[in-house]
């Protein structure tokens, strides 16, 4: 390994030098270590994880197949524990899942957790999950069985509770670099003027006072998660060894969780600053230095504009992948207001992105569905203005509007702004929940299976929420959890019913036809190259605009797909005569197409 990685050290050596050069000028001395860093973490990455990396650099593109089928889930909801997970494997299996993404898992305070992201140990597991030797085997059960592990990174920030804090706390002035520590609210207050709060809601301000320590310490998302300070290159350094840790545990893809919010600089928003960009290519050489077979998925939640420069270029690449929010909700949007223009808009915008872009795709995931939305586009096409919009979205999907069959809650309510997201499974968002006749509960199913077909046909990695696949719906018990209760997205993170799972063979079942009819979806995705993730991506006009086309096109092969996103059925001209319905086998000949309510079509020319 030594020779392997110093021949691939030096390689990149120069452009290494320059990008932190231009981050942290004339710091020899903290060059020097994060150089000797990367020879120490090397030199203890394993020779089962050395073999991965040489098979993943002879297939670079070995993550853009069009089999790759993702699940999210907590550790602790789904199985209890790691080692729970682990025997859980072959259930994710017969799921077609070989892509894991298993939510936070480090060490937290459970009062201060949001979900597992204020971190006080990037070294330990949350002990109630297990142990890091538990990880370890679990990732290696998965790469036994062809299984990718993907692993949440929290950079922004830590806990109060992990030892930087504590000894910041205690006036250590070492530790208080790390973070961003004031006398009194003068800079606090100049930084205010510029930054927006992440939730002005349940966390006002980007600033806590610490009473004990009568000092100001900076806190954009939550009180407890104190933002670290990446102007100081010791930060910098201990973080990438956090990450380099968690590869050589065996994770095979690392989120990195709210990249763009990691450099802060007075006068502006805190957010996609130049040096942001630059320590992600940092971080990208690195694990092509020492990890080459792991790759790095950015969340960004930012506007279009501000995503794709988290791709880099072809040739300084920053993440492998990027998480897909405005998709996802374009797509929920898509469905409330039965118009699929906003969501044909988002597609040619994707479409005009290099190639080599991949998106990790989701219906719904462990988050809220915020409405970053093109407003201005919509306030021309379809809406008067940005507040009432987004009420009726949020009355449609919490159930509040006249007729709506979807059962949600509202999370982040700001009355002041009229301004919410959403909270939901997306089977209680598509109707099951709310079903009281069959011809309800089947409006749900054609709804909820049309969406996942549009989920497998999106460019890239599709990624189901664990429950997704038995339909779970919305858990209320977190009401009466204190520790619970102040945060709604509780109600789709709720514990897996696995006596539900029991049932995803009988065909009577909701849960039987719901496992099935994804299954047969994936099945069909697996088995046709066109789904991969080279194919050029492109939408058309149907010339119904409840009516999503979409074309997939590689290698001679061409997949035609309409999406019904109305309730009531629609009928248009064949857009691809001649063509093969993947899912009956049969010839499309009719020179009119039929769609019922919430119907799609997969059509293959080749």
């Amino acid at each position: 390994m030594a020779d392997k990685m110093e021949e691939r050290l030096q390689a990149r050596f120069d452009e290494l030098k320059d990008l932190y050069d231009s981050v942290y000028p004339g710091d020899t001395a903290a060059f020097a270590y994060f150089c000797g860093m990367l020879r120490r973490m090397g030199a203890q990455r394993g020779a089962a994880l050395q073999a991965l990396d040489d098979a993943r650099l002879a297939q670079p593109d070995w993550y853009r197949a069009g089999n790759i089928l993702g699940m999210m889930l907590y550790v602790d909801n789904f199985a209890g524990t790691l080692q729970g997970v682990q025997e859980h494997l072959p259930y994710l299996k017969e799921c077609g899942v070989n892509y894991l993404h298993l939510m936070p898992l480090l060490k937290t305070v459970r009062e201060e957790s949001d979900g597992g992201y204020a971190v006080a140990d990037f070294r330990t597991v949350d002990p109630r999950l297990g142990t890091m030797a538990d990880l370890e085997d679990l990732a290696a059960h998965c790469h036994a069985q062809g299984m990718v592990l993907c692993l949440d990174f929290v950079m922004n920030h830590t806990s109060n509770q992990h030892p930087w804090a504590l000894a910041a706390r205690a006036g250590d002035p070492v530790a208080r670099s790390r973070y961003f520590f004031y006398d009194d609210w003068t800079i606090p207050n100049e930084f205010e003027k510029t930054v927006p709060q992440v939730f002005p809601t349940t966390a006002p301000g980007n600033f806590t006072w610490l009473e004990d320590c009568r000092q100001v310490v900076m806190t954009c998302f939550y009180p407890y998660q104190w933002d670290l300070n990446y102007a100081n290159p010791m930060v910098f350094n201990d973080m990438t060894e956090n990450l380099l840790f968690l590869a050589n545990r065996g994770a095979d893809v690392i989120r990195l969780d709210a990249i763009p919010y990691i450099w802060k600089q007075l006068g502006t928003n805190c957010r996609n600053l130049p040096q942001v960009h630059t320590l992600t290519r940092l971080l990208k050489l690195v694990c092509q230095i020492v990890c080459p077979g792991v790759l790095l998925l950015g969340e960004v939640i930012m506007a279009p504009e501000h995503l794709a420069p988290y791709f880099g270029t072809p040739e300084q690449p920053e993440c492998d992948m990027l998480y897909n929010a405005t998709t996802m909700c374009t797509t929920w949007h898509t469905v409330a207001t039965r118009d699929v223009r906003l969501l044909r808009r988002q597609i040619e915008a994707l479409g005009r992105l290099p190639s080599a872009c991949t998106f990790q795709n989701y219906l719904r995931c462990h988050d809220d569905i915020g409405w970053g939305l093109d407003f201005p586009w919509l306030w021309a096409n379809l809406t008067q203005g940005e507040a009432p919009h987004k009420r009726y979205l949020n009355d449609w999907f919490s159930g509040a509007f006249p007729g709506s069959w979807s059962r949600g809650e509202l999370y982040n309510d700001d009355p002041r702004l009229q301004d919410a997201r959403m909270c939901g499974t997306a089977a209680s968002l598509c109707g099951f929940e709310s079903a009281a006749t069959p011809e309800e509960e089947q409006r749900a199913m054609d709804c909820y299976t049309m969406l996942h077909a549009w989920l497998l046909s999106q460019s890239g990695i599709p990624v189901l929420y664990s429950g997704d696949e038995i339909a779970q719906l919305n858990d209320y018990s977190y009401h009466s959890d204190p520790e619970k209760a102040a945060d709604s997205r509780y109600l789709h993170r709720g514990a897996f019913r696995w006596d539900l799972a029991e049932l995803r063979h009988d065909p009577t079942t909701r849960q039987g036809k719901v496992f099935q009819a994804l299954r047969d979806l994936e099945r069909i995705r697996a088995a046709h190259p066109v789904f991969c993730a080279d194919a050029g991506v492109w939408s058309f006009d149907t010339g119904d605009n409840a009516v999503l086309g979409l074309v997939r096109d590689y290698a001679g092969a061409r997949l035609t797909a309409l999406y019904n996103f109305s309730e009531f059925g629609r009928s248009l001209p064949n857009p691809a005569p001649g063509a093969v319905d993947l899912r009956t086998g049969a010839a499309v000949t009719d020179e009119t197409l039929n769609l019922p309510g919430y119907g799609f079509f997969w059509m293959l020319n080749e």
